[in-house]
């Protein structure tokens, strides 16, 4: 099997462990994962709709999250950026009223000039992935979920459809929505090596991100979701949601503006038919059985990361997640 763009030995076992990641919550449990696991045996599958270009550079803030998190980097602050970063370049950029609202650190613009420079001699997105990873010392293997441009949209109430970074960043997602697209979507292709991966794995994580803008994305490149499906009482999920809230984010005003019940019990709905298995705090500990009436067996466990000891214990409930539910 061929996984991402070290194009490895067609002969090399499958990663036993594949994550479907989106930003922080991901980042954190891939944190996890890696203490509870044999990073080399890893695979993290990261969500790429909304990768944008900005100053003419292509900037890949979900891929960079996880990259920046688990080579310990990251600002511990924001969960994104890198840690004592300075701002000279957006200082100096502002001075001449350019965009400002997306703000890059000076050593974090290294990382998108590079991949920018890459991409544009021909290399595709796992490829440069790859290289900034092992730049940063990463044992796991890092890989967009596709190599085509793909692109979250957000319909607004006052501007219409913007791109999801005007509504996240530029927004503060604090503006009414009424639908989620992923331009680019249908004609999209797995990585490759991807759909093989998921196949074989002993395990399939999907890490509690955002359900409807990172993990959706993921779901809809074309493969995905059937690979998933086809593997649904290996797949253990992580609801994103407690206590009816997210916990960073706008995932739970996302639920309940698209329909969507915004619980675990909500979370269960959306991925019944690509997991088996669905983990949720103890918060909501109460809706165990409703839960489990969607048709997914119910693990119960504290998890909130608040620092690498609780994603590791998460990690490791995780890890031992089957469709069988329990409590831990």
């Amino acid at each position: 099997m061929t996984v991402g763009p070290h194009r490895a030995d067609p002969a090399a076992p499958a990663p036993t462990v594949v994550t479907l990641a989106g930003g922080v919550g991901a980042a954190r449990l891939l944190t996890g994962l890696i203490r509870a696991h044999p990073a080399t045996e890893q695979l993290a599958v990261v969500n790429t709709a909304d990768d944008t270009v900005l100053h003419g550079l292509h900037i890949s803030p979900d891929l960079d999250t996880v990259v920046y998190t688990l080579a310990g980097a990251i600002n511990p602050d924001t969960g994104w950026g890198l840690a004592g970063e300075s701002w000279q370049a957006m200082d100096a950029l502002d001075r001449y009223g350019g965009i400002t609202w997306f703000r890059l650190g000076d050593r974090d613009l290294a990382t998108h000039l590079y991949r920018t420079h890459r991409l544009g001699e021909g290399a595709d997105l796992a490829e440069v992935t790859a290289e900034i990873a092992a730049a940063w010392g990463l044992e796991l293997t890092v890989l967009p979920v596709t190599n085509d441009r793909i692109a979250t949209m957000v319909t607004t109430a006052d501007e219409g459809e913007i791109g999801f970074q005007d509504y996240f960043v530029r927004r503060r997602h604090d503006v009414p929505t009424s639908a989620v697209r992923v331009a680019g979507i249908e004609s999209a292709r797995p990585t490759p090596g991807l759909l093989e991966a998921v196949a074989g794995a002993r395990i399939v994580v999907i890490a509690p991100s955002n359900p409807i803008v990172s993990i959706g994305p993921v779901l809809a490149v074309p493969g995905v979701r059937d690979a998933l499906a086809a593997r649904r009482e290996a797949v253990v999920a992580v609801s994103p949601i407690v206590g009816g809230a997210a916990l960073k984010g706008p995932a739970d005003r996302l639920l309940r503006e698209l329909g969507h019940e915004c619980s675990v019990v909500g979370v269960a709905r959306l991925y019944r038919e690509v997991a088996g298995t669905l983990v949720i705090d103890r918060a909501d500990a109460q809706l165990f059985d409703e839960v489990e009436a969607t048709g997914v067996s119910c693990v119960v466990a504290d998890t909130i990361m608040t620092d690498v000891d609780a994603a590791t214990a998460l990690a490791r409930v995780v890890l031992g997640g089957s469709a069988g539910g329990g409590s831990s």
